[in-house]
C-alpha cells in the first residue's frame, strides 16, 4: 500500500456531522484536516493523505480515591425466643403469648392485674379511660395496656410508683363529679369504681365547689334507665350497640363536663339486647328497670344455668336469694352465646316465681272455686289407678321444655309401662326470630326430645293430631309431661275437658292445668341438675340453684313414683342416675360425660354458693379468681 492510500476507519467510529470543528479527532473521510491540533493524537484513524505516525501513549489517569467503607446497619430485632409466639417480661415474669395479645390479657396470665374501665375483650378498643397505663421498655412514655400489643423482648412494669400515681390521678378525675350515692345504687357490691377506689386511690376528694349535675333518671327505653351523673363515659354501651347488636341506638353527646350518653333524638333504646349494656356498664349508670331497687347483690347467690327462652340455649347465671330468682345474666360460652343474651330470655325468670304448681290436686276445677290440695303420694295413687284403667288406650303428650333426664324417664315409662308407640309433641308456640341469638323455636329442648324418641324407637306426632284424636273420640286418656302447648291454652283446655282421664305434670298453672283430673307439681330447671340439647345439637348441663318449692319434684322423680305405683321398678333415684342409665339408648348421648360437662359449681357443697357479681364472679373479687369469665 502506498503512502497516499487512505486507511479506512475501523470499529464503530462515525464521521462527525457537517460543520463540526476541525480540531475533532476524526475528520471526514477523503479530506485533509486544516490546522491539525498540536499535541498527542487520539487513537483514531488518520485523515486522508496524512502520513501515519505511531500514537503517543495516553497520560496516566490519577489514582482513584479509595471508596469509604459502608456505614454499619442498625441491628435488627432479635429472633423470637419462641417462634410463632411473642415472649416478653411482665413484672419480672416471663410471658409467652400469641402475636397481637394486648398487655391486659398477657399480664393476667402471670397474676398481674391491670385495672381498666373501657376495655372489653369482645368490643373494639377505645383506650379512653386511661386507667390501664403501664411502663414499657420500648416506649418513652406510659402506654395504655388495652391498646398496646406485646413486642418481642419487651419489659413491662405494672406496679411502679409512676404507674400507681397515674392510677390514683385517673381515679381522682373520674370521681371528681361522681355522686356519692353508693348506699342506694344497684351497682353497689359489683362496681369497679368502688373496688378500684379502695385499691388504687383511697383518698378524700379535693374538689372545691359543687359537682356537675346531670339527669338522674333518664329513661332510655322500655327496659333500661340511666343515671347520667354516674356515667364515666367509657363508651362500652355505645360500642356494644354498634358492633354486637348492630343497632346503633346510643351515642355520646355534648362537650366537656356536659358530655353524656343518650339515645338519638326521637328514638329509644328498644333493642332486644338492650340489657347487655347494663351487664357491661362498669358503674351504676345503666340500670335494668325490672331489677332496679329489688335486691342487694351481696345477699344473692348465683348458679350456672341455661336459658329456656328459646332453642339457642344461652348459658346463664341465675341470681337468687332464698327460693326466689331475681335475674338472669349471660355466662360465657364461645360456641353458643359468647358473653351475651337477649332481653326476651332474661325475663323468662319470672315464671320461676309466679303461678307455680306447688301441691298436688285431684279432680277438675269447677267454676272459679279452688280445688283442695292433697299429698303428692295420694295424687300418685289416683293417677296410677286412672292410668291402669286406661292402659293400652292412653296417649302421651311430651313437652320440649322438659330436660333430657325428664324426657328419658317419661318416654321410657310411656313405652315400657303404658305401652305406647307414638308420642305427641307439645311445647310453647313458635315466635319470631331476630338477627342474632333469639330463635323462632321458643322451646329449649326440642332437639333432645327428637333424639330421645328416635333412640327409644318412638314416633313423634304433631300436636294437631292429638287435638283431632280428642275431638273425634279416639283419645280418652292423656298423660302429659309439661302443660305447654303450641296453640291457645284456653282453646285446648276446652278440648281437654272431653277427656275421661287427664294426668298432668306441670311447673306452672294455666287454663290447661285446671282441666287435669290429677295435677302433679314438677320442679323448674333451676331446682335440680339436668341438661338440654340446643338447636345446634350441643348437650349442655345446668346446675341446681335452690331446693324445689312446695312439694314439687323433677318430672323424672314423678315418673319413678308412677312406675312403682303401676307395679314396675326403677333402679335410679336421681336425675344424674337416670341420664347415665337411660341415656344409653340414645347414641348421641354416649359420648357426653354428665359429670365433667357440668359448669363450675359453688366452692362448698349444698345450697351455699358464692355471692354473685355482674360478671359471675364474687362481689369485690371480679378481676381474678375462679371461675374467670374474661373480665366482663
Amino acid at each position: 500500500m502506498s503512502d497516499n492510500d487512505t486507511k479506512k476507519p475501523t470499529g464503530d467510529a462515525q464521521p462527525p456531522p457537517k460543520g463540526a470543528p476541525t480540531d475533532t479527532p476524526a475528520a471526514k473521510i477523503g479530506s485533509e484536516p486544516s490546522n491539525p491540533p498540536a499535541g498527542p493524537k487520539l487513537d483514531t484513524p488518520p485523515a486522508a493523505h496524512s502520513t501515519p505516525t505511531a500514537p503517543s501513549p495516553a497520560p496516566a489517569a490519577p489514582p482513584a480515591a479509595a471508596a469509604p467503607p459502608p456505614a454499619p446497619k442498625p441491628p435488627g430485632p432479635p429472633p423470637p425466643k419462641n417462634p410463632g409466639f411473642v415472649t416478653c417480661t411482665i413484672d419480672g415474669k416471663e410471658v409467652i403469648a400469641k402475636p397481637g395479645t394486648n398487655m391486659i390479657e398477657a399480664a393476667r396470665k402471670v397474676g398481674s392485674i391491670i385495672p381498666y374501665f373501657c376495655y372489653h375483650p369482645r368490643l373494639s378498643i377505645a383506650a379512653n379511660c386511661r386507667m390501664c397505663f403501664v411502663e414499657a421498655s420500648n416506649a418513652p412514655k406510659m402506654v395504655p395496656a388495652c391498646q398496646t400489643p406485646l413486642a418481642e423482648g419487651q419489659v413491662i412494669k405494672t406496679n411502679t410508683p409512676k404507674v400507681k400515681e397515674q392510677q390514683r390521678a385517673v381515679m381522682e378525675f373520674l370521681l371528681l363529679n361522681h355522686p356519692v350515692d353508693c348506699s342506694i345504687c344497684d351497682q353497689a357490691g359489683e362496681c369497679k369504681l368502688q373496688d378500684y377506689y379502695m385499691r388504687y386511690d383511697y383518698r378524700p376528694s379535693r374538689l372545691e365547689g359543687t359537682k356537675v349535675m346531670k339527669n338522674k333518671r333518664k329513661v332510655l327505653g322500655p327496659r333500661v334507665v340511666m343515671d347520667q351523673e354516674r356515667c364515666i363515659l367509657c363508651s362500652r354501651c355505645v360500642r356494644f350497640m354498634n358492633e354486637v347488636a348492630k343497632e346503633p341506638q346510643l351515642g355520646i353527646f355534648g362537650r366537656g363536663s356536659h358530655e353524656v350518653v343518650d339515645t338519638f333524638p326521637g328514638s329509644e333504646l328498644s333493642s332486644n339486647y338492650s340489657l347487655n349494656t347494663v351487664d357491661i356498664c362498669p358503674v351504676g349508670a345503666l340500670l335494668s328497670r325490672d331489677y332496679r331497687f329489688r335486691a342487694r347483690t351481696w345477699f344473692q347467690s348465683a348458679a350456672p344455668s341455661v336459658c329456656t327462652g328459646c332453642s339457642r340455649g344461652c348459658n346463664t347465671y341465675a341470681d337468687f336469694m332464698g327460693q326466689e330468682t331475681y335475674r338472669y345474666r349471660p355466662r360465657e360460652n364461645e360456641a353458643v352465646n359468647k358473653s351475651w343474651m337477649c332481653d326476651h330470655g332474661r325475663l323468662t325468670y319470672k315464671g320461676l316465681n309466679l303461678g307455680r304448681v306447688l301441691n298436688a290436686v285431684v279432680g277438675r276445677q269447677q267454676g272459679g272455686t279452688a280445688r283442695p290440695e292433697v299429698a303428692r303420694k295420694e295424687a300418685i295413687q289416683s293417677a296410677g289407678r286412672a292410668l291402669a284403667d286406661a292402659k293400652g288406650k292412653v296417649a302421651v303428650l311430651a313437652s320440649p321444655v322438659a330436660s333430657n333426664e325428664d324426657l328419658l324417664a317419661a318416654l321410657t315409662f310411656a313405652k315400657t309401662t303404658l305401652g305406647v308407640r307414638e308420642v305427641y309433641v307439645g311445647g310453647r308456640p313458635q315466635g319470631e326470630a331476630d338477627h342474632y341469638l333469639l330463635t323462632a323455636d321458643r322451646n329449649p329442648n326440642r332437639k333432645g326430645l327428637e333424639l330421645i324418641a328416635q333412640g327409644l324407637e318412638l314416633k313423634l306426632q304433631p300436636f294437631e293430631a292429638l287435638v283431632q284424636g280428642i275431638d273425634g273420640g279416639k283419645v280418652k286418656a292423656l298423660y302429659a309431661v309439661g302443660a305447654e302447648v303450641p296453640g291457645s291454652e284456653a282453646t285446648f283446655a276446652q278440648t281437654a275437658a272431653k277427656l275421661d282421664t287427664f294426668v298432668v305434670q306441670a311447673t306452672n298453672e294455666s287454663p290447661l292445668t285446671a282441666q287435669a283430673t290429677v295435677l302433679l307439681p314438677a320442679s323448674a330447671h333451676v331446682e335440680y341438675d339436668g341438661s338440654f340439647v340446643q338447636v345446634d345439637g350441643l348437650v349442655q348441663r345446668f346446675r341446681k340453684a335452690y331446693p324445689s318449692k312446695g312439694e314439687a319434684v323433677p318430672h323424672a322423680q314423678l315418673v319413678a313414683e308412677l312406675t312403682r305405683e303401676l307395679g314396675g321398678s326403677v333402679s335410679w333415684t336421681t336425675t344424674r342416675e337416670a341420664f347415665r342409665e337411660l341415656g344409653k339408648a340414645v347414641p348421641e348421648f354416649a359420648s357426653f360425660d354428665w359429670d365433667k360437662s357440668a359448669p363450675p359449681d359453688r366452692e362448698k357443697p349444698g345450697i351455699n354458693p358464692l355471692p354473685s357479681g355482674a360478671d359471675g364472679r364474687p362481689a369485690g373479687y371480679r378481676e381474678f379468681g375462679a371461675p374467670r369469665v374474661r373480665g366482663l
